[in-house]
């Protein structure tokens, strides 16, 4: 018998058909699937009753309500809380990676005492009564030999009860140095304290808005409380039938930019020109609110001082300086398009000027601020549905009179080494930004000898990373309380860590851009997976164990009973639902809104007149930042991109989040810089290459991503990546893009306000 060529590929095809049609195949890959599943090596978790646990999600300051379904004691799913006012059933990646920092790697499972040099990860293991007692042996002696000044702490955030213990530990332990994170909270409460009177973050009704004008906030990538922002997105093109529209001002073609209604391609760091440019417009067409003007506001038009001399008001100052030809030479964008816009914003309903670059974490530039809210008020939509107004907080009961000895108020007197709330910053209440170059270059009032870091990963997030990590190492003892061993924990010479948040009571604020006032609760929903204690307790502990008066401050046996007279009323209602909500809540209408000494919204702000160099100081402007390296070696802007699926924060990526991250971000270990391919065919690049990424703070080697979506000139580069620690999962994928971006300082200030750096890219 022979087989000819036709003969062969009929064989062929009636046995793949019959390959396909049999069932045996199908078979034996089912059974190898179960066999896998059952190897003796294979994990199961054990079974058992099922419930459901409320709680608050702590990982970001979004503040949303999560359920943890368990089995036995473990936890094995989040989902989000429905009917939870913030986030009502949603969840983000981050949140839903609680789970993995409760059961995870580079956990740190008990209190640990440095045995090797700094930064080298060799520890030793000591007990929770020798780790409260070398902290206590440390900071007696502090006291005793006059220094009790030079302690220091440094935490995520000030709100909260957790973060203000740290503050109540050093006030009454004599210092002042108590820092916080730097964020864009502290550059809209100076905002809105010169504008409206009150020291408070921002709350925008975003559910109610119908005009969005979106200054670089990414609303649909981690801005605000991320999943409550992504609802609010969602009613918005629910309503466009409506006249619901989103305006997306950035300078790449981001997820928001992309879902947005209108993009505005503009240069980045010019988002200021162009809400003044909007202002011009609306100005001289007579379209603002005449009425809120006239009278609710001061500095709108020209004024006198007390010397007779005429000073321009915000009205004639943007009308000379912001006029769509001259913004549209500033950013990028055409004059007739400002025109349009600003056309929009004003006859619209519910009109909404929203800062906060990408997640809105980073601070920002005061006067950027008050350029930006000042469109706000030319629609008057402050205090109104759809608008703009202070973060409501929620009232709890007060502590017990704070106990100050001798030792404490000599302490407390001294000048805060940060120069906050000093001659040179008098309106700022914390600059951990100052301290690398006061250390380094040893200019501060007195050297620091302790720092204490709960909630916070200077060592990481902080642009100039390595200076900063020089300026910290300079710092003889430093105390981490973190449950993970991040780049501070690695760098710290005592660890007592912290439950997760799984793991804990804490208390969760009414959170940043919220409108309504929320109280969530974080409840422990398992058991400590590890030898670890609260922080509250660890606080508690070493302060009952200081001399003096310290003790005295801390009359709570434990944090839980703290927490517990701290909410009062609301404590059952937390247990039972999870949250609290004023129901009954309103804005205060503009007669009671500004708190000011005139009582008004000040486009120029008074505060400022008595310090400022000229009134023009003391009005919205735009600054061009004054980005370091010359042009011709850095031809290019490096701007930081930053994305919901990398934690960028002191709160780092799980897998989960890293492995939904996209090739054209990090492929294998290498980072992926998005440029323009008129730019790659400028600078000799292509697609996939990898290149050399300068800027005057660093080098690094980055893989080329050719994107139409990013203006030519422009290199985009990932965050919250390049760590140093952690576990295999996180440490030594991609580069941190704060090793590579200097500081800028705000003059109004003095905090770091940078947005990018000059670069050049080489082809290797």
């Amino acid at each position: 018998m022979s087989l000819g060529r036709r003969g062969f590929l009929q064989f062929c095809l009636g046995a793949g058909a019959g390959i396909t049609f049999s069932p045996l195949p199908w078979k034996l890959m089912d059974d190898s699937a179960i066999w896998t599943q059952n190897w003796p090596w294979t994990p199961v978790p054990p079974g058992g009753e099922v419930s459901i646990e409320k709680t608050a999600c702590t990982l970001c300051p979004g503040g949303c309500g999560i359920t943890v379904r368990k089995v036995k004691d473990r936890a094995i799913k989040i989902e989000g809380m429905k009917g939870h006012p913030i986030n009502d059933g949603g969840v983000c990646l981050l949140g839903m990676s609680a789970l993995y920092k409760l059961y995870g790697g580079a956990r740190i499972k008990g209190p640990l005492k440095r045995a090797g040099k700094r930064g080298e990860g060799k520890w030793e293991q000591i007990s929770w009564d020798a780790a409260i007692a070398e902290i206590s042996k440390e900071l007696n002696q502090k006291r005793q030999d006059g220094l009790s000044h030079t302690v220091a702490s440094m935490t995520g955030t000030d709100r909260g009860t957790v973060p203000q213990l740290f503050k109540r530990l050093l006030a009454s332990y004599g210092s002042p140095n108590v820092f916080t994170a730097p964020s864009l909270q502290d550059s809209e409460r100076l905002a809105l304290k010169l504008m409206q009177g009150d020291y408070a973050s921002a709350g925008y009704d975003l559910e109610n808005a119908r005009y969005v004008v979106s200054f670089g906030a990414s609303i649909i990538d981690g801005w605000g409380s991320p999943v409550r922002a992504f609802r609010a997105h969602t009613r918005w093109a629910e309503k466009a039938a409506e006249g619901a529209k989103l305006v997306q001002v950035e300078a790449c073609l981001s997820n928001t930019a992309a879902k947005a209604d209108t993009w505005l391609a503009i240069k980045p760091g010019t988002e200021a020109a162009l809400a003044l440019g909007l202002a011009h417009v609306i100005i001289k067409e007579k379209s603002y609110n005449k009425a809120f003007i006239r009278d609710y506001c001061l500095g709108f038009e020209d004024w006198q001082d007390s010397g007779g001399t005429v000073h321009k008001g915000f009205k004639q100052s943007v009308l000379k300086e912001y006029s769509p030809d001259a913004v549209s030479r500033i950013t990028g964008v055409s004059a007739d398009r400002i025109s349009d816009i600003a056309r929009e914003f004003a006859q619209a309903k519910g009109a909404l000027a929203v800062w906060g670059r990408g997640k809105g974490t980073r601070p920002m530039a005061v006067h950027d601020i008050m350029a930006i809210h000042a469109l706000n008020a030319l629609v008057a939509n402050i205090n109104k549905p759809g608008g703009v107004t202070v973060l409501p907080d929620v009232t709890t009961v007060p502590w017990p009179s704070l106990v100050q000895d001798d030792i404490a108020k000599s302490g407390t007197k001294h000048p805060r080494v940060d120069r906050a709330g000093t001659d040179a910053f008098p309106l700022s209440e914390s600059l951990f930004d100052q301290l690398p170059k006061l250390i380094k270059g040893g200019t501060g009032e007195y050297p620091l000898s302790v720092l204490l870091v709960h909630g916070a990963n200077p060592y990481y997030t902080e642009h100039d990373r390595t200076a900063v990590a020089e300026a910290l190492d300079r710092i003889p003892f430093i105390v981490s309380f973190s449950s993970r061993m991040d780049e501070t924990a690695n760098h710290a010479d005592l660890i007592l860590p912290n439950h997760t948040s799984l793991e804990r009571y804490e208390d969760v604020p009414t959170p940043v851009s919220s409108s309504l006032p929320v109280m969530s609760l974080s409840r422990p929903v398992v058991s400590p997976q590890c030898d670890t204690r609260h922080v509250g307790d660890s606080l508690i502990a070493i302060a009952k164990s200081l001399d003096g008066s310290v003790a005295e401050s801390f009359p709570w046996d434990d944090y839980e009973s703290l927490l517990k007279a701290t909410l009062g009323d609301k404590w059952s209602v937390l247990e039972k639902e999870g949250y609290w909500k004023d129901e009954g809540y309103t804005p205060a209408d503009w007669s009671q809104a500004f708190r000011n000494a005139s009582g008004k919204f000040e486009f120029l702000a008074t505060t400022l007149l008595a310090g400022a160099k000229s009134a023009k100081d003391c009005l919205p402007q735009y600054s061009r930042a004054k980005l370091k390296g010359e042009e011709f070696m850095y031809p290019l802007i490096l701007i930081p991109c930053e994305s919901m699926r990398l934690a960028d924060g002191p709160v780092a990526n799980s897998p989960l989040m890293t492995k939904t991250v996209a090739d054209t971000v990090l492929k294998n270990d290498d980072l992926c810089v998005e440029i323009n391919p008129k730019t790659a065919i400028a600078h000799g690049l292509t697609d996939e290459r990898m290149a050399l990424l300068s800027t005057p703070k660093g080098k690094a080697k980055v893989k080329i991503h050719l994107f139409d979506g990013i203006q030519p000139g422009v290199v985009a580069i990932p965050t919250g990546l390049g760590h140093t620690a952690y576990d295999d999962y996180l440490k030594g994928k991609g580069v941190n893009s704060n090793d590579l971006i200097g500081m800028i300082e705000d003059e109004a200030s003095g905090l770091d306000i940078a947005w990018g750096s000059r670069a050049s890219l080489t082809s290797i």
